[in-house]
C-alpha cells in the first residue's frame, strides 16, 4: 500500500455547510493520497473555502468559471490525477470516507479493476424516500439489462477504479449522466467490477439534496444512448 497513491476527486457545488468537515474526514484517512477539489462555480461561499486549499500540500484545486455539472467537474478533476487508484467523493456528508478500506480492498488484492460502493447491500443507511429508492432500482435494472451486469447500485457516488480504467474511457456527460456513462463504458471493456456495502447518510431537500426527477429522466436517456449509440 505504501507504494500506491490514491487520488480522491471531489466535485463541489454549493456545499458550504459540509465541505470543510468532509475534507477533514478525507484528510484523516491513512493513505498516500492527493485530494483534488473542483469547484463548479459555487455561489454560497463554498468556492471561497475551496480556494483556501490552493497551494496546500497534498491538494490540487480547480475552479470552474461557470457551472457545468458534476460530470464536467469530475473530468476536470480526472485531468489532474497522478495517483494509481481514483476515488470519486461527493462534497456533502452522505458518503463516509471511513468506507475507503472496504472500497479499496478488491483492487489492492488484485481481484478488481473497479469497485462500486452499494447503498443496498446491507450497510447502515438513513431511511428516506421510497420513490427515490424505486427510481434508483429502475435505473440500475435498466442499466444492468443494457450492460449485462448485476449491480445493485449503479447511481452510487462511490466509484473506485485504477488509473488504467480512467485512461481507457472517454467521458462526455456534464451532469449526473456520468454514472450510466461510466458504467456502460467500463462494461463494454470487460473490466473486473466488484461491489461492496457502504454506509449512507442520505439527506432530504431541506438539507441541500440536489438530484431530482429531471436527472432521473436524463439518466434513462443516457442508459439507452450509450447502449445503442456508443
Amino acid at each position: 500500500m505504501t507504494d500506491l497513491k490514491i487520488s480522491i476527486v471531489i466535485p463541489v457545488y454549493n456545499e458550504k455547510e459540509f465541505i470543510k468537515t468532509l475534507i477533514g474526514r478525507v484528510e484523516a484517512t491513512d493513505y498516500n493520497k492527493e485530494i483534488i477539489l473542483v469547484d463548479d462555480f459555487s455561489t454560497d461561499g463554498s468556492r471561497e473555502i475551496v480556494k483556501e486549499y490552493e497551494g496546500a500540500e497534498g491538494f490540487k484545486v480547480c475552479l470552474h468559471a461557470v457551472n457545468k455539472g458534476k460530470g464536467a467537474a469530475l473530468r476536470s478533476g480526472f485531468a489532474l490525477v497522478t495517483g494509481d487508484i481514483i476515488i470519486v467523493q461527493d462534497a456533502d456528508l452522505e458518503y463516509n470516507p471511513n468506507d475507503y478500506p472496504a472500497l479499496l480492498a478488491p483492487i489492492l488484492d488484485g481481484r478488481a479493476d473497479v469497485v462500486y460502493g452499494s447503498r443496498f447491500l446491507g450497510g447502515t443507511h438513513r431511511v428516506l424516500f421510497f420513490w427515490h429508492y424505486l427510481g434508483n432500482m429502475f435505473l440500475t435494472t435498466l442499466s444492468n439489462m443494457t450492460t449485462n451486469l448485476n449491480l445493485t447500485d449503479m447511481e452510487t457516488c462511490y466509484k473506485v477504479f485504477t488509473k488504467k480504467v480512467l485512461d481507457s474511457v472517454t467521458l462526455t456527460c456534464n451532469r449526473f449522466g456520468f454514472e450510466p456513462e461510466f458504467t456502460s463504458k467500463i462494461a463494454k471493456q470487460n473490466f473486473r467490477i466488484y461491489e461492496t456495502p457502504i454506509s449512507y447518510s442520505g439527506r432530504d431537500y431541506s438539507e441541500g439534496k440536489k438530484i431530482g426527477w429531471k436527472d432521473g429522466v436524463a439518466a434513462l436517456w443516457y442508459i439507452l444512448k450509450f447502449k445503442f449509440f456508443g
